[in-house]
């Protein structure tokens, strides 16, 4: 009955942060390369690969990104921009609490987010998502100045959003954890 208690609880976190990413977004939005680069994004995917874990990360990004194309303040870049960097914050947290580090030392994991965002999500941007959709401008940079040179411009501009929304996360999570809410607090995982 815990497990799903706890699904219940994680569904209602999702619920209420892909809310919240999508209230924010219209005034946090800024264009990178014909992107919307959303740095709250990149807050809720470290504030909930912390708490709920990648697999909900990753869900609460695919509803934000939903949305943030439904009205107009995102582009399909939003998936590749999101899931991935929610994803690598829940796998290192639970990476972490395998290795039996506390608590306090697991919220690190917020500022992985960039590694999956930049790593992960701006190649497949440029070499999958680009191409399907005919993008001229990322096609044009990347023809311009080759594939190496295109990759580190374009994700030096997707870090300039998920570095400060990753540091924005892990300064919330300092906060919540100093007033009690935490993973462990939340769905009582040891």
């Amino acid at each position: 009955m815990k497990s799903k208690t706890s699904h219940i609880k994680k569904l209602a976190l999702i619920i209420v942060f892909s809310a919240l990413g999508v209230a924010i977004s219209p005034y946090t939005w800024f264009y990178i390369y014909g992107t919307k680069a959303n740095p709250t994004q990149h807050m809720i995917n470290a504030i909930l690969g912390v708490l709920a874990g990648p697999f909900w990360a990753a869900v609460a990004a695919v509803f934000i990104g939903a949305i943030r194309n439904i009205l107009g303040v995102g582009t399909i870049y939003a998936f590749p921009g999101g899931i991935p960097g929610g994803l690598v914050v829940g796998l290192v947290y639970w990476l972490l609490k395998r290795l039996k580090i506390g608590e306090s030392k697991r919220l690190a994991a917020a500022l992985t987010e960039p590694v999956g965002t930049v790593l992960i999500g701006a190649p497949l941007a440029l070499f999958l998502i680009a191409p399907w959709i005919g993008d001229e401008r990322i096609l044009s940079l990347i023809s311009g100045q080759g594939l190496l040179s295109a990759f580190l411009t374009f994700g030096f501009g997707w870090a300039l959003s998920c570095i400060p929304g990753s540091t924005m996360g892990f300064s919330i999570l300092l906060i919540l954890r100093k007033i009690g809410i935490s993973r462990d607090a939340l769905f009582g995982e040891q």
